[in-house]
């Protein structure tokens, strides 16, 4: 079985590249967390917790905390298409779970488009700092696992619980 082409939105009626048109899209609370996960070996997850997450580059997870909410404000010169966006919140939120930290970033604003990209940047960006302050001990860590987890606006909310406002 065939599936029809999907109308896709960041392409004009000749396949090229385009940002959307969301000026006459209504303005609401919009919200997105992402979350990713990164993996290390275990004797660099029992070196980090026993050095308190701090490395000779500093505090590791204090630093990703605020790598993360820059990769969200800076979403639009990461991602070609994107809007950028005046965001009202970045949250970035970090815990161990065994050997893996998990890294849930959660951004609000108000606006016509959502805010699902800047949250994923923030959570990847995150990551990406844990592993460049911790590749001195190991590069066998891994990054994955990078999903949205839930939004709320615009024409239809995504995720369990998907109630929130900014």
């Amino acid at each position: 079985m065939t599936l029809p082409p999907a109308k896709l939105s960041h392409v004009d009626e000749a396949q090229q590249p385009r940002m959307v048109d969301v000026g006459a899209k209504p303005v609401t609370n919009r919200t997105a967390q992402a979350r990713a996960r990164i993996t290390f070996p275990a004797e660099v997850a029992q070196a980090l917790r026993a050095a308190g997450y701090v490395t000779p580059k500093g505090a590791v997870l204090t630093v990703a905390q605020i790598a993360g909410v820059m990769g969200a404000k800076a979403t639009p010169q990461l991602i070609p298409l994107c809007h950028p966006l005046s965001l009202d919140r970045c949250d970035i939120a970090i815990h161990m779970e065994h050997n893996d930290a998990l890294i849930d970033c959660t951004v609000g604003c108000r606006g016509s488009t959502g805010v699902e990209m800047e949250a994923l940047t923030g959570a990847s960006i995150a990551a990406l700092t844990i592993y460049d302050m911790c590749k001195a001990m190991s590069h066998d860590m891994v990054i994955g696992d990078i999903r949205l987890v839930k939004k709320t606006g615009g024409k239809h909310d995504v995720g369990a619980d998907a109630k929130e406002t900014p």
